[in-house]
């Protein structure tokens, strides 16, 4: 073994993985852990995988790193096997990653900027990430990411673009652009461009690239260029994912977010007028502090209302010191029994935006010889070269996805 990489949460972690193990590329008997704080499960998660990797490589040292290093790194430190503990500033720098370097953790609040890079390739993976936007300055009740991430800043577009012409160069057919909060992007650059204005110049300076696709976005904050894409542009995929996470105004109201839940059926709705059959995905949350089951029926409802086929649902997990964890809580069980019944909601509106795609013409990216996904996200059964990008029919479909022969 030389450089381990162990990626837990989200996209922009996985970019950041090969950003660290190009840094990386010339130590030896390695591992890096690169942590995410969102829920207390992901945080046990890595707790176990490190433990793990110290018993099957006992002699390997262990860098830990990501946001819940970033909140607590002595909590990671104590842990068998682990040498280093470096901060999210810190773990993109190359000379975090130079031989003798020791940990370093510095105060993400005062970050200012996003540093350059640039990633060529992304292991095991059909599908690029790219880095366009870092931290958030929103304050949800429930969340602990900005005091790992630090304030909202943007990367130039410049940058953006030599990335994704990179990537295209080296083979990759689709990039998804990701960040922490990307619909915030651009105030803090010259001419304060908005995320719709980089989409649209991206994909006239990069022409070559097939497939562009977002991460989550606020359904506030979709901008009108954005909004034009989304209409107009076939290159950008038919899929849009929200970060709604609830479906009653009180809850969503006491998570301190920026839409209700009219905002978000209105979003949709103006998403399906501009660009019909586009699939949608939206984070949820179940069981947060005060939810009622009127209030959590009202959740539930809007999954079906909606007709949202591509959810996250997450039980909700107390991070420490936010608002949240100091309201009245729902219990666990409780939690996990909403959790499950949305997910059961979510699998049945998947079940009939599949079932709606028998016998149509899809573009389908080949993720190993067997699958892969549609422009829709939608999960493939195919035989195809990884890789390639290719027309094909949908032939069958069931509860897990579609069925495809090329074309």
């Amino acid at each position: 073994m030389t450089v381990d990489v162990l990626t837990f949460g989200c996209r922009l972690n996985s970019y950041e993985s090969e950003v660290m193990r190009a840094h990386a590329s010339g130590l030896t008997d390695t591992i890096i852990v690169n942590t995410c704080a969102v829920t207390a499960e992901a945080e046990r998660q890595a707790r176990q995988a490190i433990r793990r990797a110290h018993r099957q490589n006992p002699d390997a040292r262990i860098v830990v790193t990501g946001c819940a290093a970033q909140i607590a790194p002595d909590s990671w430190a104590g842990l068998p096997g682990v040498t280093r503990v470096l901060g999210n500033t810190e773990k993109l720098l190359a000379e975090s990653w130079a031989p003798g370097a020791g940990s370093a953790v510095s105060d993400i609040m005062a970050a200012r900027e996003t540093a350059a890079h640039l990633v060529t390739e992304f292991a095991g993976r059909a599908r690029a990430f790219v880095q366009v936007q870092q931290g958030c300055d929103h304050r949800c009740t429930f969340c602990i990411i900005p005091f790992g991430r630090g304030p909202s800043r943007s990367v130039p577009i410049g940058v953006v673009v030599d990335q994704v012409r990179t990537l295209v160069a080296s083979g990759y057919r689709e990039v998804v652009l990701t960040g922490v909060d990307i619909t915030s992007y651009g105030p803090d650059l010259p001419g304060k461009p908005s995320l719709g204005q980089m989409v649209r110049r991206l994909l006239a300076l990069v022409p070559e690239l097939p497939r562009l696709r977002l991460s989550s976005l606020d359904p506030n904050e979709i901008d009108d260029d954005l909004w034009r894409l989304i209409a107009e542009e076939p290159r950008l995929m038919p899929h849009l994912h929200l970060s709604v996470q609830a479906g009653a105004d009180l809850i969503l109201k006491r998570m301190k977010r920026r839409h209700l839940r009219q905002d978000a059926l209105d979003v949709i709705a103006r998403a399906r007028s501009l660009r019909p059959g586009i699939a949608i995905g939206a984070d949820l949350i179940a069981g947060f502090p005060t939810e009622t089951e009127d209030l959590f029926s009202d959740t539930l409802a809007f999954v079906t209302e909606a007709q949202i086929p591509f959810l996250h649902v997450f039980p909700y997990s107390e991070r420490p010191d936010t608002p949240a964890a100091r309201m009245p809580a729902v219990a666990v069980p409780v939690r996990r029994e909403r959790a499950a019944r949305l997910r059961a909601a979510g699998e049945a509106e998947a079940t009939r935006f599949y079932a709606a795609q028998l016998g149509r013409e899809i573009s389908v990216l080949a993720e190993s010889d067997h699958a892969g996904h549609s422009e829709h996200f939608a999960p493939v059964r195919i035989v195809a070269e990884p890789g390639k990008l290719l027309r094909a029919r949908v032939v069958a479909t069931n509860a897990a996805g579609l069925m495809a022969e090329a074309i």
